[in-house]
C-alpha cells in the first residue's frame, strides 16, 4: 500500500508543480504585457503632448518677449522723445528771443522781465532769465537769486557756449548750491558776442522723468556721460550722484539686456533686471529704463506655469487613463485567453467524443453479431422445448415465456445499436430529404435513458401530416441534442420533470415548427437576450461552454430557419424552431460544391 501510494502520489506532485510553475508563467507574462502596454501608450501619448506642449511654450515665450522688447523700445522712445522735446521747445524759445531782440533792449530789466514774464506765462518751466557779456558779467538779470556781481567767464558751461553756440549743461551746483541745469545761446550783433542764459525749473524738468511709473519695480532716471545722476532714481540714489550702473558708449536707437543689479542703496542681494538706454541728441544724456524681470516678464511666466500645470495636469490623466486602460486590456485578454483554453478543452472532448463514436460505431457491429447467435440459440431452445413430450408444462410455459423475454431484449438491443449506428453515421453535411417524426423520435431514444435517470419524462405531440424536409440531418441533429441536453440540464435540482417535444406543419408559407419545452428552472428576464452569444453560460465552471446555443443559432440561420425562446423563471422554458421545407439555394449549392471537392 505504502509503495502504491507513493507511486500513485508521485505523478500528481509532478502535475501540481507544472500547474504552479504554468501559473507562474502565465502572471509573468501578463505582468510584462501589462507593461509594456503602459510604456507604448504612455510613449504615444506623451512625447506629442510635450512635443506640442514645447513648441506651444517656446512660440509663446519668444512671442512674449519679442513684444516685451518692443514694449520696452517704445517706452524708451516715447520719453526720449518727450524730454528732446521739451529742451529744443525750450532753446527754440529761447533762440528766437535772442535773434529778434537786440542787447540793448534785453539788457534793460524791464524789457527783460516782460520777456521772462511772457516766457513763463507759455511754458512757466523758466527759473531766471539773464543777459550776459563777453567778459562773463551779467549785463541783466531777471530771477530769485542775487546773481549781477558774480563772474563766469571760468564756467565750464560759458566756455562751451562761447565755442559752440548753443550749450544745455549737466545738472550741476554752482553759486545757488542746489543741483540745476542752464540752456544758453550766443548772439552775435555787430561784432559784439553776448549770451541769453536760462535756468530750467528742476522740478518741473524732474517731474518728467520722475513721475513716470513702469510696474511695481520699473524707474527711469538720466545719466550724463560720466555716470552721473541727472534726475533722481525711483529706487536707491540721489541726483549727481555716481550711479552703479555702467555707462554705455553712444549709441543709435535703443538698447536692451538682462543684467544682475544691486538695489540702489548697495544692501540686498542683486536682482536680475531688463534695462533699456537711449542716448539723447542734447544733451548727451543717457535715458534709463529698469524693470525687475520677473515682474517684467510675470504675464509670460504666469503662461509657463499655466502650460507647465496644464501638461502635468494631462500627463497625469493620461498615466491614469493608460492604467485603467491597459488593465482593461490585459483583462480582456486573460478572459480571452481563458475561453480559448477552454474552446481547446471542449475541441479535445469533441475529438474524444468522436473517437468513441468511431469506438461505439465498432462496438455496435461486433454486439449485433452475438445477438444473432443468441437469437438463433433461443430459436433451438424453443424447437426443442416443443418436440420434447417428456418435459412438464409449466415448465415449457415458464421456458417459452423466458424466451420471449430474451427476444425482447435482444431486439431492443439491435434497436439501440441500429440507432447508435445511424447516430455515428451522420457526420458528413448533406442535405437530403429528412422525415421529422422518426428523426426526433431517434434522437429521444438516444437521450431517454439520460433523462430517465433524473426523473424526467419526455412528451411527444408530433404531427402526422407533416411533410419531409430537405435539410442537413447531421446539423438538425446537433441542434436537437443541444436543446435536449439543455433541457435535461434546467432540472438539475428539481426531482422530476417533463420535456415536450410537438412538431407542426405549415404549408401556407412552407416550413416546420418544432417546439421544446422543459419545466426547468428557467431563465432570468436579464440574460434571456445574451443566451446566443458565443461563450454565454449560466452554468458551473466545467460544466458547460456557452458554445452549444450559439451553435444552434449558427446552425438555424446557415438552414434558412429561426430560432426563438419564451421563458419564466421557475416554470421552464420553451424554444420554437422554424425550418423552411426546402433550404436556401446557397446552403444547397454550398453543399453540393463540398461534395464536388
Amino acid at each position: 500500500m505504502e509503495t502504491k501510494g507513493s507511486q500513485g502520489g508521485s505523478p500528481k506532485g509532478v502535475e501540481t508543480g507544472g500547474e504552479l510553475d504554468g501559473e507562474v508563467r502565465r502572471k509573468f507574462y501578463y505582468s510584462r504585457l501589462y507593461r509594456r502596454f503602459i510604456l507604448i501608450n504612455l510613449v504615444c501619448s506623451l512625447v506629442p503632448l510635450l512635443l506640442v506642449g514645447w513648441g506651444i511654450n517656446t512660440h509663446y515665450t519668444n512671442l512674449a518677449k519679442s513684444r516685451m522688447t518692443e514694449s520696452f523700445e517704445s517706452e524708451v522712445a516715447h520719453h526720449r522723445k518727450l524730454i528732446e522735446l521739451f529742451l529744443r521747445e525750450r532753446t527754440s524759445r529761447l533762440r528766437l528771443i535772442a535773434q529778434t531782440h537786440s542787447k540793448s533792449y534785453l539788457g534793460d530789466a524791464s524789457n527783460l522781465r516782460h520777456v521772462f514774464e511772457l516766457l513763463n506765462q507759455e511754458y512757466g518751466s523758466m527759473e531766471d532769465l539773464g543777459v550776459i557779456n563777453a567778459e562773463g558779467k551779467h549785463v541783466a538779470y531777471v530771477g530769485p537769486y542775487d546773481l549781477m556781481d558774480k563772474d563766469y567767464s571760468q564756467t565750464t558751461w560759458f566756455k562751451n557756449v562761447m565755442a559752440r553756440g548753443v550749450y544745455i549743461s549737466d545738472m550741476f551746483t554752482g553759486w545757488r548750491k542746489v543741483p540745476h541745469f542752464i540752456i544758453a545761446i550766443l548772439r552775435v550783433e555787430s561784432g559784439e558776442r553776448w549770451i541769453l542764459r536760462t535756468t530750467i525749473d528742476t522740478r518741473a524738468f524732474r517731474s518728467l522723468v520722475e513721475n513716470v511709473r513702469i510696474g511695481k519695480t520699473g524707474e527711469v532716471y538720466l545719466l550724463n556721460g560720466e555716470g552721473v545722476f541727472q534726475t533722481t532714481p525711483r529706487f536707491g540714489g540721489t541726483i549727481m550722484e555716481k550711479a552703479s550702473i555702467p555707462v554705455e558708449d553712444v549709441h543709435e536707437g535703443t538698447r536692451i539686456r538682462t543684467m544682475e543689479l544691486a538695489p540702489g542703496d548697495g544692501k540686498g542681494r542683486p536682482t536680475r533686471q531688463i534695462v533699456a538706454t537711449a542716448w539723447l541728441k542734447e544733451p548727451r544724456w543717457m535715458l534709463v529704463v529698469k524693470q525687475n524681470h520677473d515682474e517684467a516678464f510675470g504675464e509670460v511666466n504666469h503662461a509657463n506655469n499655466a502650460t507647465l500645470l496644464f501638461l502635468h495636469i494631462c500627463a497625469f490623466t493620461i498615466l491614469i487613463i493608460t492604467v485603467l486602460t491597459t488593465r482593461y486590456l490585459v483583462k480582456v485578454i486573460k478572459k480571452r485567453d481563458a475561453e480559448a483554453d477552454q474552446l481547446n478543452r471542449q475541441l479535445m472532448e469533441a475529438g474524444k467524443m468522436a473517437s468513441i463514436g468511431e469506438l461505439s460505431a465498432g462496438v455496435a457491429h461486433e454486439i449485433n453479431n452475438p445477438l444473432a447467435i443468441i437469437l438463433t440459440e433461443k430459436q433451438i431452445l424453443l424447437d426443442m422445448a416443443e418436440y420434447s413430450p417428456g418435459l412438464d408444462e409449466e415448465f415449457k410455459k415458464s421456458l417459452v415465456e423466458s424466451m420471449d423475454q430474451v427476444d425482447t431484449q435482444v431486439k431492443r438491443c439491435k434497436r439501440i445499436t441500429h440507432n447508435l449506428l445511424r447516430f455515428s453515421r451522420r457526420t458528413k453535411s448533406v442535405i437530403e430529404k429528412v422525415d421529422l417524426n422518426p428523426f426526433l423520435k431517434e434522437v429521444v431514444d438516444l437521450m431517454e435513458r439520460e433523462a430517465r435517470s433524473m426523473g424526467i419524462k419526455f412528451m411527444t405531440d408530433l404531427d402526422d401530416r407533416l411533410k419531409p424536409l430537405l435539410t442537413d440531418p447531421s446539423q438538425l441533429q446537433q441542434v436537437f441534442l443541444n436543446l435536449i441536453t439543455n433541457a435535461i440540464d434546467a432540472h438539475d435540482g428539481k426531482p422530476y420533470g417533463t420535456i415536450r417535444i410537438a412538431t407542426r406543419g405549415d404549408d401556407e408559407n412552407r416550413r416546420a415548427l418544432i417546439v421544446f419545452a422543459d419545466t426547468g428552472c428557467g431563465i432570468p428576464e436579464g440574460i434571456i437576450e445574451k443566451i446566443f452569444d458565443p461563450f454565454f453560460t449560466t452554468k458551473p465552471v466545467g460544466k458547460g461552454t456557452g458554445l452549444g446555443l450559439s451553435i444552434c443559432y449558427t446552425i438555424m440561420q446557415r438552414l434558412g430557419g429561426r430560432i426563438s425562446v419564451k421563458s419564466l423563471v421557475g416554470e421552464g422554458t420553451e424554444f420554437t424552431l422554424t425550418l423552411p421545407y426546402d433550404p436556401p439555394g446557397e446552403v444547397r449549392a454550398s453543399v453540393e460544391a463540398k461534395e464536388r471537392g
